[in-house]
């Protein structure tokens, strides 16, 4: 799907204000496939998501053995797996629900978003950082994990996830999580506290290997989602009940976010890390008063093809040093106070159908201005033949295997016939 189609459709199925047009149509537009053709899609992406699961499950088994032989390399090679992953939900994305994604930032970000001649996203983020955003859709994972993809140098071998405890027991994909050192938690700070601190230590230890920069340390994303779900009808009266609770504002278009965790894990991380990254999100079409979850799912994107006229990404940067990290309170007032000021680009979303444009930007390769802009690309792979990265592993190992399998065989029947 072209971007121009893109465009296209979000005209027929929106009103000016990015808002669907009536209540009855989907933001998404109509249903592009009927109902052979959505078994034939779901056919297809089932078999290439866990072709290509199964195959980066296998390829990490492979590379157990480096754990106790060197452990820098032992890293080094999930990180490779990780970048397989991230390969892998980039071309899904690319096939099956095609996205125009709208990019900008504050000037806290300036010329570190640019958007490259032949038509691509370049970020130009740390290579240690934190990173938070608000949660609509179980899908922002995706997409944030390919902003780490887009970054120079590519970081989507070294993204690491919070994630809640029950998801490390789905089967090869939970394996998989658990291999990538994944943050795993139950949501009781009591037992959580201890596993977290055990993974954050890991990711601060001083290595010597292939990934590790000039401080010895290696290159780490972690995503945070402090709302702690998705919003959704449910959610969104759960928070609004914890906020006449405790006395303060809700939020309009976001959900209340706990700062009990974050609080710990900066504190954690501070002194190795010296930026938070913000990322607020919006989903272009979803009707004020609903919620994105509702029409935005698995089926309708991936099998029916009603994906979002655009996703809609507007970043901000904090430095750690500038937290009040000493306070629990005042951190959670201050963590408070960004999320009204996310709530508030969400009303200007709605309002205008656009986040405000990135300033003080460099150059855009392709028309060489500067001026306040949005980066408008679609998500997709850099280079078609980086889907060989997935397989390139098992197919070697199966290879050799096959090989020593015709020597030995070549050795013991040439035996047997002497």
């Amino acid at each position: 799907m072209t971007e121009s189609s893109i465009r296209q459709r979000k005209k027929s199925t929106a009103a000016p204000n990015g808002v669907a047009g009536t209540p009855e149509e989907h933001p998404g537009g109509d249903i592009r496939h009927g109902g052979i053709i959505q078994a034939i899609r779901f056919f297809l992406f089932i078999t290439w998501f866990l072709c290509g699961s199964c195959t980066i499950c296998v390829t990490q088994w492979i590379g157990i053995p480096l754990y106790w032989i060197n452990k820098d390399l032992y890293y080094a090679y999930m990180a490779l797996t990780k970048q397989s992953f991230g390969i892998m939900i980039t071309t899904a994305i690319q096939w099956w629900s095609p996205i125009l994604m709208r990019v900008s930032g504050d000037e806290s970000v300036a010329g570190q978003l640019r958007k490259t001649a032949d038509g691509r996203i370049e970020c130009d983020f740390p290579e240690r950082m934190i990173m938070v955003a608000n949660h609509q859709l179980y899908t922002e994972w995706q997409y944030l994990w390919w902003v780490a993809y887009t970054n120079k140098p590519q970081m989507h071998g070294h993204i690491y996830i919070m994630l809640k405890e029950s998801l490390k027991y789905i089967p090869i994909i939970g394996w998989g999580m658990l291999f990538y050192g994944f943050i795993f938690m139950s949501r009781k700070m009591e037992t959580d506290r201890p596993r977290i601190a055990h993974r954050l230590n890991k990711l601060k230890a001083v290595h010597s290997g292939p990934l590790s920069g000039t401080s010895g340390l290696d290159p780490m994303w972690l995503l945070i989602f402090p709302e702690g779900t998705n919003l959704s009808e449910n959610t969104s009266k759960k928070s609004k009940k914890w906020a006449d609770k405790i006395g303060v504002k809700n939020m309009e278009h976001t959900l209340l976010p706990r700062s009990t965790g974050s609080f710990f894990i900066l504190n954690e991380l501070k002194g190795t890390v010296e930026y938070v990254y913000d990322c607020t999100m919006a989903y272009e079409g979803v009707p004020r008063g609903k919620f994105g979850e509702t029409y935005y799912t698995l089926r309708s994107m991936t099998l029916r093809g009603q994906v979002p006229p655009s996703v809609n990404m507007y970043w901000r940067r904090f430095a750690i040093k500038d937290m009040p990290l000493d306070n629990a309170e005042e951190f959670d007032a201050w963590l408070r106070e960004r999320w009204y000021e996310k709530d508030a680009l969400i009303e200007q979303y709605l309002t205008t159908g656009r986040f405000p444009g990135s300033q003080q930007v460099t150059n855009d390769a392709t028309t060489g201005e500067e001026k306040e802009k949005h980066i408008e690309v679609q998500v997709k792979l850099g280079h078609w033949y980086e889907v060989a990265n997935i397989f390139v592993v098992v197919a070697t190992a199966a290879l050799i295997a096959s090989s020593l399998a015709r020597v030995w065989n070549g050795m013991f029947y040439g035996k047997d016939m002497a």
